[in-house]
């Protein structure tokens, strides 16, 4: 089978090393099969887009709406790195499947409104498909609403014609569209457990998204629902485009 390819963002070791163990779990793919690709630690390798069989995107610290004057170096380039990128693999409809900054990426390509008028706190929030979502293979069998984990101080507020909106939540209009039959972007994660998503409260409790005295607040936010339906469509994409 050709790789699949997971891009990564996270500088800090241990969400990031989780964050691949997790894609690794709910894709059923190995090492081998899943190159991943840190790319807060060095350039992205020019990929032959004809040996993968899709591109998978990790959640990350970078805010796609933030002034460029407060975008660090590294974050300019790898946003400079995504646009390349995304025109080669938006031209040719390659799988892509970008989970929460896939939406900045994937909506900064676009040319989507990209605000902080529909941040979410970390939290449960439940997920209604639209019509084009019910019928998006990538969904399948989705229970209409499902509970998903969200945390992000962006999102997108416009989503242009040229991407098909699938599924929304109360607070913020845009939780996923598709572009084209194959590249996917969801504002939550679906790579996420409770375990990982405890790990990550952790991990980022100094980075703003809540208050020091909200820790135990936010950590009982993320257990007041069961949440497994989101990690099958990683499963359904290695399935669906998988190729020799």
């Amino acid at each position: 089978m050709k790789p699949f390819v997971l891009l990564a963002t996270r500088a800090e070791d241990v969400p990031a090393d989780e964050e691949y163990a997790l894609f690794l779990r709910y894709t059923g793919l190995d090492e081998r099969d899943l190159i991943r690709v840190r790319l807060e630690a060095g350039p992205m390798p020019e990929f032959d887009l004809d040996e993968l069989s899709g591109i998978f995107v990790g959640g990350g610290p970078f805010n796609a709406s933030d002034p460029l004057e407060k975008k660090t170096p590294v974050q300019q380039r790898v946003e400079a790195e995504f646009q390349a990128l995304l025109a080669r693999v938006v031209t040719r409809d390659l799988p892509f499947l970008g989970a929460c900054y896939g939406v900045g990426t994937v909506g900064a390509f676009l040319g989507a409104t990209i605000d902080r008028t529909y941040g979410e706190p970390i939290s449960v929030v439940p997920v209604t498909l639209t019509d084009a979502g019910r019928e998006d293979p990538l969904l399948a069998g989705f229970p209409d609403p499902f509970d998903a984990f969200v945390g992000h101080k962006e999102a997108i507020s416009h989503l242009p014609a040229a991407a098909t909106l699938l599924a929304s939540s109360p607070n913020c209009p845009v939780q996923m569209f598709r572009v084209g039959r194959n590249v996917y972007a969801t504002q939550f994660h679906p790579e996420l457990d409770v375990d990982g998503i405890t790990t990550r409260i952790h991990a980022y409790a100094s980075h703003g998204y809540f208050a020091a005295h909200e820790l135990e607040l936010t950590l009982a936010a993320v257990r007041r629902a069961a949440v497994s339906h989101p990690a099958r469509m990683l499963r359904t994409f290695v399935e669906r485009y998988a190729r020799d």
